[in-house]
């Protein structure tokens, strides 16, 4: 359990360091995959109907319900992977 925890936070780590900055829908499954892995299952309210990156995020995390932390952590050091990090 601790070692997908240290590679979740290096990962969080080497995601910024990346040549290239990922294109839209890559960076909000990253948010939510992040999200998901440290906090959990969405909380709090939706953000409000002009607040379109709050809510496309806020959605894209809610899509992620139910996903176990550490399942959303794998996922997130795949991907981080995936993209050269």
């Amino acid at each position: 359990m601790a070692d997908i925890k240290a590679r979740f936070e290096k990962a969080a780590e080497d995601v910024k360091k990346l040549s290239e900055r990922p294109d839209n829908d890559t960076l909000l499954k990253l948010y939510a995959l992040y999200k998901q892995g440290s906090d959990g299952d969405v909380s709090g309210p939706k953000p409000g109907f002009f607040d379109f990156v709050g809510t496309a995020k806020y959605e894209a995390w809610a899509k992620l319900k139910g996903t176990k932390p550490e399942e959303a952590q794998q996922k997130y050091i795949d991907l981080v992977k995936k993209l050269g990090g």
